[in-house]
């Protein structure tokens, strides 16, 4: 605080006490000043501002205009300004700082508040101006170098922001706002790492900061960091313990870190704190349906859309809990409107893709259109990166390629699974794997496929662009999508065309819809010519199966029939709830009543939920089947997994949702699968494996020929052929095409191998009519 004259004792005392905080001292001594001189305009002045401290905005600011009536000083009308922009008078606020340097040109905290008042104001070109000239005037000056970044990061002028606050540290290496504003700005920048240091030193500088504690947790949260986001997080809680939103956010830390159960109790009490924070309620939903809560999920999901029923994410999440639940239909509805509040949403085209595929109603026209309609949003995004003529030598028959495999299931996943063996046998003379992976997580499987390839890159937090020019860079060949759309998928990056050629093989069942996707390879179980209209790829065909399953590690022996012991035939299925659909049950408890010492065990992990398995229990007994008849398992250790398949004497493959690795997992424990003739791509997986096994005979073509099938197992003859067939089901399996991995190998090979000739074959013409 400054006076404007020669200070008298009284005054000196009264500033005294008020730089000291003795605010009542400081006031009784300004009155004091005041009946000796009612117009002192240095008593009037800092009572204004004492009395503004005391929270008396109006009243303060009324002295001190009262003081400057009696002298016009630029210090006065600074800090007048100053007491309008916190009581939120911003435009009276800038009209004072201009009287301020218009009185006093060379007032460079003048000039900066202006400039800070200004931004406020949402002119950020004026307010880089006057923090400009406080620079011009002080080029130490902290304060302004930090508020002229402010003025740059509202400009969208990243870098000299970023500049600016970097050299107000240079002046002030303590100022934690400055190192707060910088981490704000390299996130922006994309340098997650350099925000995290920034927010560090902002927390350490100010930890009673909870806004600089939450911000470092955001960014450790999007950084992956998820156990010191809690650390960050639970210290911002602690600062701010009623914030609703501040619990919502530990949630998501702990959520990230798989501490679901702890992340519960946030967002718990997150909703308890503010009922009406939808995003708490939302990934409460999500975590349930994580938990496999299903029923708990919908309630937070409903509360949540209830809430905010424009957020395209919250109908997102919706859907995935009504595909959980098996509400295919719902779960449609729920996506399809998600896109049309956002059509950028890429993971709500992909569930609508991949649950079209499945739903048993569904047009193969509209689920072409739907992953069309997807293929053209990601074709807007893109620039197809360009390939030249293969050189001569890419052009001989013995060139080895380069096969590049995107995927986030090089572990225990199905993926991965039906390419062990596969790799093992691939001829390092004809094709060379490198590997991008989508998701952070390994296990044993990865680490015994690593060795097979000569790379293995992570796309992990990669824009598209950005994979796209890795891949290009590594001169791959043929790049083959293992996802499709399913989860961890990266279809957009293939828009780019990273490697002349483009495949989608093994992850997914249906088209991708992606324009610069040149082949679906399959065989012609899946892929028979008259359903060739379904896909915006060409099809190419592997003359087996398109699967080769590799048989599991664990030395497991098939076991007896339980029908021995049992006098009865126990149907099965191990797979996921929601491929039980209503016609599933229907056709199921058909063969049940008319089988009436049957039993059939249903294990799946959402059974874990005892809602689960009463929903279960409820949809059978809607056609008379008892709870009795039924056997009900959640899911289990992979080596427990596979040994119940000894209690079931025949597997029953869902449709249109048959299933696939369960199938191969089950003929190798001694159990035929019984299928339904289909469709489309998805509905053949079964009989494709099926038939490269040796079993057509297994699959039945509409339902009465399913259920028919089934009841004869039941009968004498049809019990000693699944005791029979127990004994040597798993030889014929192992000499199946469908585990003759050398010969799929060079199968795989061919195929390969033969997409690339088409392609210098096709490059070749169009050379030629140039």
């Amino acid at each position: 605080m400054s006076a404007m004259h020669e200070p008298l004792p009284l005054l000196q005392q009264a500033l005294a006490a008020h730089q000291a905080g003795q605010l009542e001292v400081a006031q009784a001594l300004y009155w004091q000043l005041l009946e000796m001189n009612p117009s002192d305009p240095d008593a009037l002045h800092f009572l204004g501002l004492l009395t503004c401290q005391k929270g008396e905005a109006a009243e303060g600011i009324a002295l001190m205009r009262r003081s400057i009536a009696g002298h016009a000083s630029a210090i006065y009308y600074n800090n007048l300004g100053n007491a309008l922009r916190e009581h939120g008078e911003l435009g009276q606020a800038i009209g004072s700082y201009r009287q301020a340097v218009a009185l006093q040109a060379d007032y460079p905290e003048a000039h900066n508040n202006l400039g800070n008042a200004l931004r406020e104001a949402r002119q950020p070109r004026e307010a880089m101006e006057s923090c400009a000239q406080a620079l011009a005037l002080r080029p130490d000056y902290a304060q302004a170098h930090n508020n002229l970044g402010n003025a740059l990061k509202d400009l969208g002028e990243l870098e000299a922001s970023a500049q600016a606050y970097r050299r107000a540290l240079a002046c002030l290496p303590g100022y934690a706002d400055a190192h707060h504003n910088l981490g704000n700005v390299l996130v922006q920048l994309g340098q997650p790492d350099g925000a995290i240091e920034h927010y560090r030193c902002a927390a350490a500088l100010n930890p009673a900061s909870a806004a600089m504690h939450n911000s470092l947790g955001l960014a450790l949260i999007a950084s992956g960091k998820f156990e010191l986001a809690v650390a960050a997080l639970s210290r911002m809680i602690e600062l701010q313990p009623l914030s609703a939103a501040g619990y919502s956010q530990l949630g998501d830390a702990y959520q990230g870190w798989g501490k679901l159960d702890a992340a519960v109790l946030c967002y718990q009490n997150a909703c308890e704190l503010d009922a009406t924070l939808a995003e708490a309620h939302h990934q409460l939903a999500i975590v349930r349906l994580r938990q496999r809560r299903a029923e708990e999920a919908l309630v937070s999901s409903r509360t949540a859309l209830a809430l905010n029923s424009n957020a395209a994410q919250f109908h997102l999440n919706h859907g995935d809990i009504l595909s959980t639940i098996g509400d295919v239909d719902g779960a449609l509805t729920h996506y399809r409107y998600a896109l049309s509040l956002n059509d950028e949403l890429e993971l709500a085209h992909s569930r609508l893709i991949f649950d079209m595929a499945c739903h048993v109603g569904a047009r193969p026209e509209d689920r072409l259109a739907d992953a069309r309609r997807f293929g053209e949003r990601m074709a807007a995004r893109a620039r197809p990166l360009p390939h030249v003529r293969p050189a001569h030598e890419a052009q001989q028959p013995e060139h080895v390629l380069r096969i590049g495999l995107v995927s986030g299931d090089l572990r225990q996943h199905p993926t991965g699974i039906f390419l062990e063996s596969v790799l093992a046998h691939l001829d390092a003379n004809r094709v060379t794997l490198v590997a991008y992976t989508t998701i952070v997580a390994e296990d044993d499987v990865t680490t015994r496929l690593k060795p097979y390839f000569a790379a293995w890159h992570s796309l992990v937090g990669m824009p598209d662009e950005q994979a796209a020019h890795r891949i290009y860079d590594d001169r791959i060949d043929i790049l083959v999508d293992l996802s499709g759309h399913i989860v961890h998928n990266r279809l957009p990056l293939f828009a780019w065309r990273p490697a002349p050629v483009q495949v989608s093989w093994l992850g997914f069942f249906g088209t991708t819809g992606i324009q610069t996707m040149d082949y679906i390879l399959g065989d012609p179980h899946v892929l028979p010519p008259d359903e060739e209209g379904h896909f915006s790829e060409k099809p190419w065909r592997l003359p087996d199966s398109y699967l080769c399953f590799t048989p599991p590690r664990e030395d497991l022996p098939v076991g007896s029939s339980p029908l021995r012991e049992n006098g009865y035939v126990t149907f099965g299925f191990f797979g996921k709830l929601a491929k039980i659909t209503d016609e599933v049950v229907r056709v199921w408890s058909r063969i049940l009543l008319a089988s009436p010492s049957s039993r059939l065990f249903i294990k799946a992990q959402q059974l874990e939920a005892a809602e689960a398995c009463r929903r279960t229990v409820a949809r059978f007994a809607e056609y008379g089947v008892e709870a009795a008849r039924l056997i009900l398992e959640g899911g289990s250790p992979r080596v427990e997994y596979l040994a119940a398949y000894h209690r079931i004497d025949v597997a029953l493959s869902p449709f249109p949702y048959p299933g696939g690795t369960t199938t191969a997992e089950g003929l190798w424990m001694g159990v035929p699968v019984l299928a339904m003739k289909g469709d489309r791509f998805l509905t053949h997986i079964c009989e494709s494996m099926l038939h490269t096994a040796g079993l057509a005979d297994w699959i039945a073509v509409n339902h009465d020929d399913y259920i028919a099938r089934a009841l004869a197992l039941t009968s004498p003859n049809g019990q000693s052929r699944l005791t029979a067939m127990r004994a040597t089901l798993r030889a014929q399996l192992v000499q199946s095409p469908l585990c003759d991995a050398p010969r799929f190998a060079r199968n795989l090979e061919d195929a390969l191998h033969g997409m690339w000739q088409q392609y210098v074959a096709d490059a070749d013409a169009d050379a030629d009519t140039r």
